[in-house]
């Protein structure tokens, strides 16, 4: 298959040049557009006050000076229009994506850009920072199981993978998103000309964490494997606001 590969660690990050190694030896066709720096956290913002340059990297992977979904779009629309892939890939990200990880994540967003296409997307994510061969590993594993699914439309799958040695790995599991505790209170600090600034602290740890979680199954060094969505109606509450009208 051809892939379109994105991140959003940055076009230089190891786990894109771990996956797009392991791909092509694999003998797949990749095309690889990422940030041009770290733009984690940058959701599914587009970059709309200024405009895109990208850059062609000696390893032919294209850097841009903007957000992952932005390299996605571009990608898609513009500089591999007629490349005809078939799936978009992003990641192998440094660091987990479980739970409410997925509202900010831009591996999550790079991947979601991709929702039109005739794969359904993969996001995939290394709890921890090491073991990236493990995470290409188990991604070439499960491609050729995820092709003969009939995946609901806009379907993204979301894969988070235990930062351990491939044997290490206590198999495959079908979640559903956890949840986070609320994060703490971002820091206040002084930078060196004694203006105030604020540091964002890290996300909360896990408060929705049972079995059939991302985060149970992680916990005990399985792949988790989880189905995301992007419509966020909420039905439930849909049904109670029909009294409003």
């Amino acid at each position: 298959m051809d892939f379109l590969l994105s991140n959003d660690d940055g076009a230089h990050a190891p786990g894109l040049n771990t996956l797009a190694a392991a791909l092509t030896e694999a003998g797949h066709g990749i095309h690889v557009i990422a940030p041009d720096r770290d733009r984690s956290g940058a959701s599914n913002s587009l970059t709309l006050d200024r405009p895109l340059h990208p850059i062609v990297l000696d390893n032919g992977f294209i850097a841009l000076n903007g957000t992952p979904t932005d390299c996605v779009h571009l990608g898609m629309n513009a500089l591999f229009k007629e490349a005809g892939f078939e799936r978009v890939i992003s990641g192998i990200n440094a660091g987990a994506n479980l739970g409410d990880d997925v509202i900010y994540s831009g591996t999550v967003a790079a991947a979601m850009e991709g929702r039109l296409l005739a794969k359904a997307p993969v996001a995939v994510s290394l709890v921890g920072k090491q073991h990236f061969k493990t995470a290409a590993q188990v991604i070439l594993e499960l491609l050729p199981k995820l092709e003969d699914l009939q995946l609901p439309e806009r379907c993204i799958i979301n894969i988070n993978i235990p930062d351990v040695p491939y044997e290490e790995l206590q198999g495959f599991e079908i979640t559903r998103l956890g949840h986070r505790a609320k994060s703490d209170n971002p820091v206040l600090t002084t930078n060196p000309r004694g203006k105030e600034c604020y540091w964002i602290s890290a996300a909360g740890g896990a408060a929705d964490a049972g079995p059939g979680t991302d985060f149970y199954a992680v916990e005990h060094n399985k792949v988790s494997i989880t189905p995301v969505q992007v419509d966020m109606t909420d039905t439930q509450a849909l049904k109670l606001l029909s009294s409003l009208v």
